[in-house]
């Protein structure tokens, strides 16, 4: 039988780089570090790290050892707290990645509830529109929001919401230019586009009818917010999800232009890794994620919308 505090030190071994970067992780000497590993090597009867004073580098099996090992962990880590599951106040580090979008109207204002409904948790949120690998990069948890399913991969997925992408206009805007009455008659109007590649916005009504409309492009922009400020400024129509224009509505700084017209609908999803979802403190945070909101939405109060 292994010893797991073998798997242990091996794995932060591999994770910091080195046994002395390791050792200083742990608090314990290097040598402590060295000689656990190389009590793992021999009990597997593998060599697991090719090292020398310039290179620390895996072997093939070490490799696979790795990935079994950070797994034992995990499970040693769950392990010591599933019997409290239900009664023991969530604790720890959460690591959550988002898109700027979903990190500023969907998390926002969430999480100061979270952080007040378990003071013992600590959430990291990095904040990113690249691709992030949730295993590779050590995130507990992920917020994608995608208009396409999702490939199928290890992660679990559990949807979060899914809201239609609608159309608005500043009420001054709409004064002076007229409010379209169909969507073909979007093409007299000026458009402000998400990206510069775009040229047209493809609408569907409640009947399943499509058609595909190219306002005149007026302003290009890849963010949201400036795009609801220009909008609000009067420079044109925007198409955005619901969830990030409807403070704006709400107030009457924007309104809503042909109601019955969508531009299809943007999925919501949080992925965790399937062992990381396990462990306590990410499932309370993915089970608040979850939950319904008074008004009926997973969108929570609103993001107050700057005042220009």
């Amino acid at each position: 039988m292994l010893n797991l505090n073998d798997l242990h030190f091996f794995a932060q071994a591999v994770d910091h780089g080195g046994f002395a970067a390791a050792a200083r992780r742990l608090g314990c000497p290097k040598s402590t570090v060295s000689k656990r590993v190389a009590a793992l090597e021999a009990s597997l009867g593998a060599q697991l790290i090719h090292r020398n004073s310039r290179n620390f580098t895996l072997t093939d099996v070490g490799r696979d050892v790795y990935d079994h090992a950070r797994a034992a962990i995990i499970e040693a880590e769950a392990v010591e707290t599933v019997v409290q599951r239900r009664l023991a106040e969530p604790s720890g580090i959460v690591r959550i990645t988002a898109s700027v979008p979903d990190a500023r109207f969907r998390l926002g204002h969430r999480l100061p509830v979270l952080a007040r409904r378990y003071p013992k948790l600590r959430i990291q949120l990095h904040v990113t529109d690249r691709f992030v690998d949730l295993v590779q990069d050590g995130f507990d948890i992920a917020l994608r929001s995608h208009f396409a399913p999702l490939p199928d991969s290890d992660l679990v997925q559990r949807r979060m919401s899914e809201e239609p992408i609608t159309l608005a206009a500043a009420p001054s805007y709409l004064a002076e230019r007229g409010e379209p009455a169909t969507p073909e008659a979007l093409a007299d109007h000026d458009g402000l586009m998400s990206n510069i590649a775009m040229k047209a916005w493809r609408l569907h009504d409640a009947h399943g009818r499509a058609v595909e409309v190219a306002p005149q492009p007026r302003l290009h922009a890849d963010e949201s917010v400036p795009l609801l400020m220009a909008a609000e400024a009067g420079l044109g129509i925007v198409c955005l999800p619901e969830l990030i224009s409807t403070e704006w509505v709400r107030q009457g700084r924007l309104v809503r232009v042909l109601p019955a017209w969508t531009a299809g609908h943007v999925t919501t999803t949080i992925l965790t890794p399937h062992k990381r979802g396990q462990l306590p403190a990410v499932r309370a945070v993915i089970d608040f994620l979850l939950q319904k909101e008074p008004n009926g939405k997973v969108t929570g109060e609103g993001f107050e919308p700057p005042s220009i």
